[in-house]
């Protein structure tokens, strides 16, 4: 490689160029087959996402394979996979600074980057863990084996820091970090961070809280005198937990949004991923089950009464 690798960052940044190099990689361990009726065809494109979960811990075991055959990085010390610690690919050297990656698996047919990203900007202190995104589909979009088919490789400590930065928003949305837990067995610490909308009381004194923490005071801070001042708002008004906080299509990162552009300009069996959504989502199941006839010559008709009239993706993917 021709450059030393004794420092973490540098690690990273050699073991990111490894990973990209698993664009196009297929998954062997699984097959889903050619839907045999077109019944089958539109409820497989509404579940398949499921397989989500599955397909992003073979990334991890077949990451960690690849940077441990590496003739350089593998010398360095052992690459394990974490599960369920973090970072799910870590590599155990003998130094203090451990670099490592956190795996996100996105099913670009469920429109929407499900994966969530709630680790506390203080996980990344040292700014050597980053975040492996990579999208999928079987590879020939409804059936075959899955395929990653683009990565992009991010550095946690930006998106934690802008994730905090576009939800924070005192008094209207606060993100709070979790307790310190050091405490406690591995298994047990905690690490994510938590988002709370408003929900009642007086605002206008609320705003009057919030303006005397100073200039700066809306800016977020995981430090723990900063989070005393939100347990105080937290304490005086309603809050409600935001199920949806920390989801990777919301945080606004660098490289997230552009990646997510690329993958659906992407093409496959004929058509750029984002069209196929458009079939899937299409309100006359008939159109959908024409295109998926047209590319896949797949027998029978749509039964209408037996789905949804709409034939839209599950968007429930679990990464």
């Amino acid at each position: 490689m021709g450059v030393e690798l004794v420092e973490a960052s540098t690690v990273v940044e050699e073991a990111s160029n490894r990973l990209r190099t698993m664009e196009g990689h297929e998954f062997q361990q699984i097959t889903i087959h050619k839907p045999t009726s077109m019944f089958e065809a539109v409820n497989m494109v509404k579940i398949s996402s499921k397989v989500s979960s599955l397909v992003g811990n073979l990334f991890e075991i077949d990451a960690a394979e690849l940077l441990a055959a590496d003739p350089v990085l593998g010398r360095l010390g052992p690459w394990i996979r974490q599960d369920p610690d973090f970072p799910d690919v870590l590599l155990n050297w003998n130094k203090e600074i451990k670099p490592g990656f956190e795996v996100k698996a996105w099913y670009p047919l469920s429109t929407e980057i499900t994966g969530r990203f709630k680790d506390s900007q203080l996980a990344f202190a040292n700014d050597n863990t980053y975040v492996v995104l990579f999208a999928w589909l079987p590879e020939h979009l409804l059936f075959g084996k899955p395929r990653v088919l683009k990565i992009a490789i991010v550095s946690g400590k930006s998106i934690a820091a802008a994730r905090d930065n576009h939800y924070h928003n005192p008094p209207d949305y606060l993100v709070i970090e979790p307790r310190d837990t050091s405490a406690r067995t591995k298994n047990l610490q905690q690490r994510n961070t938590s988002g709370y909308k408003w929900q009642s009381g007086n605002l206008d004194k609320a705003h009057e809280v919030v303006a005397s923490w100073g200039e700066n005071g809306q800016q977020y801070k995981p430090a723990p005198e900063y989070q005393e001042y939100l347990a105080e708002l937290r304490s005086k008004y309603t809050y409600r937990l935001d199920t949806n906080y920390g989801k990777m299509d919301r945080v606004v990162a660098a490289g997230v949004e552009s990646f997510k552009t690329d993958v659906l300009n992407m093409t496959i069996e004929g058509k750029k991923i984002s069209d196929w959504i458009k079939v899937f989502r299409a309100r006359n199941p008939e159109n959908t089950a024409k295109a998926l006839d047209a590319a896949f010559d797949i027998p029978g008709e749509l039964k209408t009464t037996a789905v949804d009239s709409q034939i839209a993706p599950d968007r429930t993917e679990n990464t």
